[in-house]
């Protein structure tokens, strides 16, 4: 992991030579071909985040994830020594679909003491072994304790959970997570447990809704009307990051921001002032200790937000303002893909808390629509190929360039080791 104050003159990109300065091809974003081979070598391989540990509150807690890009259905569910587990959704009898209520597509989640297939009885205990057989007698030397839940490979990390499908993970979560990331294990995820979800079908790459989160070179031109009227100014000007970090195929940038001022001028809108809240959350911090570990590593004065970016489609962002955020993207296919956002707070205990909440969800659904509406017209761009394969990108998308770097070596270490398998 390496940590550079950026100099007076010069560029962040030059500090991490081997992400090179060169233009940059998105065929990874519109390539069939390329999708085929990035599930199986980053999907199937890679720590997923699926949820976290409040997700699943007691014993018998259960939810269900649909991965389309693993061909996989999973349930996570807490067992009786409060373990959490991961398992295949599938009834070992026949294959059937194991936990699904109205449709067996959507997800689900609920509590119960066993797991029961719908199509032949088979029943299973929490922690996946299986405990009854319909007609067990007619089977033919059937033992049961060989057909329990498929498992899947689950550790959390700081109330994450995480999933693995590789038959052997090549590292433990902590090891695939690196330092950098690893430093943020003592932030009090735990005391911000009321949160907002959104999901929404993107018809986008992934790689593409991804890339507008990592890089703010796009928000004086797409967002300049969320930006308040003392602001806009100073927007004209451009915006920079003033702090990037890479480690191993994460990533983090850091923003800062003036303080707060309280006069009219400084507000988009009326219901800002009404709240105290906004775009960037509410404005009174609650008291989450003095020290937030993991945050701000490059020591900003004004610091304002961490985007920690965990391999391959993670994203946390941790406001300075006591709250955090969440995104995931899942690919549905080589262009499209399903986008979740979930946004935490501490609990409300008054009614002006939650209003203060509300405005900072609506107003956040407002700004990642534009970036949504914009996302679609760049696939199309992409997929016409009228610009060729060479996009250039400057120093402050030095992530983007991480990022797709990170991916096709991915790719090509699954290629090289699978065709070594052949020979």
């Amino acid at each position: 992991m390496a940590r550079y104050p950026k100099p007076a003159e010069g560029s962040w990109t030059e500090h991490f030579s081997h992400v090179g300065t060169g233009v940059v091809s998105y065929e990874d974003c519109i390539s069939p071909e390329f999708y085929e081979a990035e599930r199986e070598a980053i999907f199937r391989r890679t720590w997923l985040n699926v949820g976290r540990v409040e997700d699943v509150p007691r014993v018998g807690s259960y939810f269900t994830k649909e991965i389309e890009a693993a061909k996989a259905s999973i349930i996570v569910v807490r067992g009786q020594e409060g373990r959490v587990r991961a398992f295949h959704n599938v009834c070992r009898h026949r294959g059937n679909k194991l936990v699904w209520n109205d449709f067996p597509q959507e997800e689900v989640k609920g509590s119960c003491r066993t797991f029961t297939c719908k199509y032949h009885g088979w029943r299973y205990a929490l922690d996946g072994s299986c405990t009854f057989v319909q007609q067990e007698e007619e089977f033919f030397g059937l033992d049961r304790s060989d057909h329990g839940l498929a498992p899947v490979h689950c550790e959390v990390w700081a109330g994450f959970i995480f999933v693995n499908f590789a038959r052997e993970p090549q590292q433990s979560l902590r090891e695939y997570l690196g330092p950098m990331v690893s430093e943020l294990a003592g932030y009090p995820f735990e005391r911000l447990t009321e949160h907002y979800d959104f999901r929404a079908d993107i018809n986008c790459n992934w790689k593409i809704f991804l890339d507008a989160f990592q890089e703010y070179y796009h928000v004086p031109v797409l967002h300049s009307q969320e930006a308040t009227p003392a602001a806009r100014h100073l927007m004209a000007a451009g915006f920079e990051a003033p702090h990037y970090q890479l480690d191993g195929p994460h990533r983090m940038v850091s923003t800062s921001g003036a303080p707060r001022q309280t006069w009219p001028e400084n507000y988009q809108y009326p219901i800002e002032i009404a709240t105290r809240s906004g775009l960037f959350g509410p404005w009174d911090k609650p008291d989450l200790g003095d020290r937030l570990p993991g945050t701000n590593p490059g020591g900003i004065r004004h610091w304002q937000m961490d985007n920690f970016q965990i391999f391959p489609n993670m994203e946390i962002l941790i406001w300075e303002n006591g709250w955090y955020m969440k995104y995931t993207y899942w690919p549905t296919s080589y262009n499209s893909h399903r986008y979740e956002g979930s946004l935490y707070f501490p609990p409300a205990t008054t009614a002006t808390e939650r209003a203060a909440q509300e405005c900072a969800v609506v107003m956040f659904k407002e700004f990642a629509l534009q970036d949504a509406g914009m996302l679609v017209g760049t696939q199309q761009g992409l997929e016409s190929r009228a610009c060729g394969d060479d996009f250039p990108l400057n120093d402050q998308e030095l992530l983007v360039r991480h990022f797709h770097k990170s991916v096709g070596e991915w790719v090509e270490e699954y290629r090289l080791k699978s065709e070594g398998a052949l020979r």
